[in-house]
């Protein structure tokens, strides 16, 4: 028996080509490009539309003197930063101190290589992309701790093994939150999460899931309220407090790169990436961004930044645990399924969700609560 094994291109004429423009070479080149100029554009509108965004939220105006909106405020900012002057310290490690913001900037950009925009539009179909996603996207945290080491600051040292802290307790519920979409899936390539999506998004079979990698993904990248590793009225600016110039604006461009790249990796694996009605598969794949962006400072601007004890039991005893209750209940209805989820689960998982999250905010406490200071004797 001879099996005939169609590309994406055969099965839907508006895919691209997987050398889509020619060849190898060219086809790298231009995915590089586009990879580039995507990241560095979205992230100049994230930070205009964070700060205009909060300031609605917090009745103030926000940016609105350079150019239309404040529109070219985030520009002006970025060639303030390139021309400021580059101190570092006598004491530091020089060779490492100019290394750790490229550490951290070049996987972020890597990560990227794996996302598809559209049907076959992505630099490289790989069919462990979103295993890649999780390896590469743990790196860029070397680039903090070898700037928190590289500093000889002890502000910046806290910083950065808070920042370890985070890493190690916060991997476990997001991969496992991960894993849920690959059960579902039947894959760990990115293109066929997508394809499995094309009737529903698995945001509705994955309402826990996708509280748990939300959550887990906010605290790696350090977003508030997780943003205990520059924390300024503890660590004065934490891990790039040496930094100034370039090389903050290297760190500045990484953090919203990470924003970034979660809310590209939220959008394709639960939200139906590309996919949509009407619309260019493009033109919906930027819409799911930027409703998460939106969602993650609507997140930053309501919620008070958490201790560092309080970071560390959110992951240990309520995440973690519920991050297994989702794997099972997953794995169960796979099983139970095994040829598709009919959508009656939707409504069985949404049910599970609001259940299980109120129990288990009551089981642990996570000492959300006042402070209790004993008294002086």
């Amino acid at each position: 028996m001879t099996t005939l094994a169609l590309s994406s291109a055969a099965l839907n004429p508006a895919a691209l080509a997987s050398d889509w423009p020619g060849n190898f070479w060219l086809h790298w080149a231009v995915f590089s490009v586009l990879i580039l100029a995507f990241v560095l554009g979205v992230v100049i509108i994230f930070v205009w539309l964070e700060r205009r965004f909060m300031a609605r939220m917090q009745a103030r105006i926000g940016p609105n003197r350079t150019g239309p909106f404040g529109l070219l405020q985030s520009l002006a900012d970025a060639l303030k930063l390139m021309l400021k002057e580059d101190i570092v310290p006598d004491s530091a490690d020089h060779a490492l101190h100019w290394l750790a913001p490229i550490i951290a900037l070049v996987p972020v950009l890597s990560v990227f290589v794996v996302i598809p925009f559209a049907d076959g539009a992505a630099l490289a179909d790989l069919n462990i992309g979103i295993l890649y996603v999780i390896a590469i996207g743990s790196v860029a945290s070397m680039g903090i701790i070898t700037a928190g080491w590289a500093s000889n600051n002890k502000y910046s040292l806290l910083g950065a093994m808070r920042d370890i802290a985070a890493i190690v307790s916060y991997e476990i519920p997001l991969a496992m939150a991960v894993l849920g979409v690959v059960i579902i899936a039947g894959s760990l390539s990115l293109s066929a999460i997508v394809d499995a999506q094309s009737s529903v998004p698995l945001i509705f079979f994955q309402p826990l899931g996708f509280l748990l990698f939300f959550i887990a993904a906010c605290a790696e990248i350090n977003r508030s309220p997780f943003d205990l590793l520059e924390a300024d009225s503890e660590l004065t600016a934490g891990f790039h407090t040496e930094y100034s110039g370039m090389k903050f604006a290297l760190f500045f461009l990484a953090e919203y790169g990470e924003s970034l790249v979660v809310s590209a990796v939220v959008a394709t694996i639960f939200l139906g990436g590309w996919r949509g009605p009407v619309l260019p598969p493009w033109l919906w794949f930027l819409g799911k961004v930027f409703a998460v962006f939106l969602f993650m400072v609507w997140v930053r601007t309501t919620m008070p930044r958490v201790r560092i004890d309080q970071l560390m039991a959110l992951a240990w005893k309520f995440l973690f645990p519920l991050a297994l209750i989702n794997l099972l209940v997953t794995a169960i209805e796979v099983l139970i399924w095994p040829n598709g989820l009919p959508w009656p689960v939707i409504f069985l998982n949404i049910a599970i969700f609001l259940a299980v999250i109120p129990i288990f905010s009551r089981l642990f406490k996570l000492g959300w609560g006042r402070v209790e200071v004993p008294a002086l004797r």
